[in-house]
């Protein structure tokens, strides 16, 4: 789907620009009117150039934190529960944060505030920090006047999403490891021992088999450009990153993950669990459903789930019932979540249900990363051992080769 950099105005004359995901410019119009802005201008992202996404690349080294956001979003719930003034709490908040970036922003949303601007307007300026579900539920909660309880909902939000990554990655901070050591070793045996044979096997002069070619040939370029390999592991990092930002990249990155066996499974419990978790956040601040797809949409990294959940807000838009548009992602959606939502359109009780059901599916999650480590397990032996047979068989076998000729 084409992004649109635009400009629109409410009838107050309150300005707001920022990035957009639309099918067109009368879809992005139409998205933008029911926030109460009328369009003003857009413009057609264009597709950035390689060298544009290696800048982004090596930028987004410097992202703020999902604790940062955190712990900026339940103190500054606290601050307004006290009855301190929102440019002050921004202003002391901003001291205390440890993050450049998000000192920055803090100070600018707090002058934008001093100007005349609303709070999520403010925001809207930094979505790289704030992104559109943050800046609708402040909205709603500007709106409504219950601005303290939608930044307990988002701390309940972001709390859940930072315990579930945390799981994730430690599930596989142990493959890595392994996977680490493994890769230095062979990198040390290559730089060290290589050269040495390939030197005894010259002055034997003995006809070499072609896996023993190639690794005294990379072993050969390590030892003479040993200096170059970070630099090579620096560049093939950032050549991985850039490709897997392009459009094609991410579909086969997003196809893959849900064809592994064992990683499917983690994956598509992860993206419901966000899904069903982020909309009934999104429903008790007071967002309409429609709208909440949408945000969804621009939250979800997965394009199959993100395809999924636009599809489902235009349909649900044109008349249509949610767990009716569901059914027709059974393949990404387990039918349990269909049902419960089936069930919570019928009672009224979708919220409630939701809220429930992200539980279910985030224990399920953390269940599946905690057994992570031992499915994983077998398969690294047997990399590990595929990967010393081949070395080993490589440089025996010249050995073996001679002892048969004498």
């Amino acid at each position: 789907m084409p992004s649109y950099s635009y400009i629109a105005k409410t009838l107050r004359g309150e300005k707001k620009s920022g990035i957009l995901e639309a099918e067109d410019k009368h879809k992005l119009a139409r998205i933008l009117r029911k926030e109460g802005y009328i369009l003003i201008s857009a413009n057609l992202e264009e597709r950035r150039t390689l060298k544009k996404k290696l800048a982004v690349s090596l930028l987004s080294f410097g992202r703020v934190s999902l604790v940062e956001k955190l712990m900026f979003t339940r103190n500054l719930k606290v601050m307004i529960s006290a009855g301190i003034s929102l440019p002050r709490a921004l202003k002391i908040l901003a001291s205390q944060a440890k993050s450049k970036k998000l000192r920055n922003a803090l100070l600018g949303a707090e002058k934008e505030i001093i100007k005349g601007n609303s709070f999520s307007n403010a925001l809207g300026k930094y979505p790289g920090i704030f992104p559109e579900l943050f800046q609708s539920m402040v909205k709603v909660g500007e709106e409504g006047g219950t601005l303290e309880e939608v930044l307990g909902v988002l701390t309940q939000q972001m709390e859940r999403e930072h315990e579930l990554r945390s799981k994730i990655k430690g599930a596989m901070i142990y493959p890595a490891v392994i996977v680490t050591v493994m890769v230095l070793i062979g990198i040390l045996m290559l730089i060290l021992v290589v050269p040495k044979l390939a030197q005894t096997f010259a002055d034997l002069k003995i006809e070499l088999p072609f896996t023993t070619q190639l690794v005294i040939a990379v072993g050969s370029f390590l030892a003479k450009f040993w200096y170059l390999l970070p630099i090579i592991i620096l560049l093939l990092v950032i050549l991985l990153k850039v490709t897997l930002n392009t459009k094609i990249g991410k579909l086969i990155k997003d196809t893959l993950v849900l064809k592994i066996p064992i990683i499917a499974s983690i994956v598509k419990k992860t993206n419901s669990a966000s899904t069903v978790r982020t909309l009934s956040s999104l429903i008790v601040a007071g967002v309409p459903i429609v709208r909440a797809l949408e945000i969804i949409s621009g939250t979800l990294g997965n394009i199959y789930y993100k395809k999924a959940i636009s599809e489902a807000a235009e349909q649900v838009r044109k008349g249509a019932k949610l767990a009716e548009v569901l059914k027709k992602h059974e393949d990404i959606y387990p039918t349990l979540i269909i049902q419960m939502v089936e069930i919570g359109e019928e009672t009224g009780e979708t919220s409630s249900i939701l809220e429930k059901l992200a539980e279910f599916f985030e224990e399920e999650v953390a269940r599946a990363t905690k057994n992570l480590s031992a499915l994983i397990e077998p398969i690294l032996m047997l990399v590990i051992g595929a990967a010393v047979g081949f070395f080993a068989v490589s440089m025996i076998q010249p050995m073996y080769s001679m002892l048969g000729a004498m």
